[in-house]
């Protein structure tokens, strides 16, 4: 979606706002594998994203964005998103880490599937539901040649990521309420789960919102109900 489309920004001094920012590219993003609480770093690709993503904001919604009213994840793939997007001064929120994938982490659909020994899906079946025996703790060595620690715990499930949002979001519904403009750095999964939540829907309805490396979203009131403005801008 445009950023010349986001005429509604004009007025966002008027009206409360939520701006959700996924991280920039990394290398599991590319490779397809869960990346819940491992802290992987961006790419080189995922840094010059995370700079792109800033521009835009900055066209969009001009100096809407106070210090006070930025948030991170406390995984680096965010707070360097943060970072290189403008906002040196952002709010560490620990409710917007990802979902913990447990004994997914790591490791792709493809993979989870073959190892469950069925057409095992993330949304339908969650974490919990994979063999135990998958658990444990490795390292990875990314393209990079830089090595990262896994650790295949319990995870959590998407009741429990639904829950936690809703934390998140109650903690910032007085600035919304007041007309302030919230932005938000974090990861798909978790943001797409607390989109849901805003929109009073079941958790598994977030399946159904792409969310690509480096893009926003905006969410809103209108007529008294929470709404999506704008998506994967």
């Amino acid at each position: 979606m445009a950023d010349s489309h986001i005429d509604e920004s004009k007025d966002a001094s008027k009206q409360g706002l939520i701006v959700l920012l996924r991280h920039g590219e990394t290398a599991w993003s590319v490779s397809g594998q869960h990346t819940g609480r491992t802290d992987i770093p961006l790419t080189a690709a995922g840094e010059l994203q995370a700079s792109q993503a800033g521009h835009r904001l900055s066209r969009a919604f001009g100096g809407h964005f106070t210090p006070d009213m930025v948030y991170s994840s406390p995984l680096q793939r965010a707070r360097t998103t943060a970072e290189l997007a403008g906002f040196t001064e952002a709010t560490i929120l620990d409710g917007l880490a990802e979902w913990d994938y447990g004994r997914a982490e790591g490791r792709t659909r493809e993979e989870l599937a073959h190892a469950n020994g069925d057409d095992w899906t993330l949304w339908r079946d969650g974490p919990e539901s994979l063999r135990k025996d998958l658990g444990g703790d490795w390292e990875s060595t990314l393209p990079s040649g830089e090595m990262v620690h896994v650790h295949n715990g319990e995870g959590e499930t998407l009741d429990e990521a639904f829950e936690r949002v809703g934390r998140v979001l109650q903690t910032v519904e007085p600035l919304i309420n007041q007309g302030s403009t919230v932005l938000m750095v974090a990861h798909a999964h978790i943001l797409r789960i607390l989109t849901a939540h805003w929109l009073g829907l079941d958790p598994h309805v977030a399946r159904l919102l792409r969310l690509d490396t480096a893009h926003y979203s905006v969410l809103s009131r209108y007529h008294g109900d929470n709404v999506i403005d704008h998506w994967n801008c």
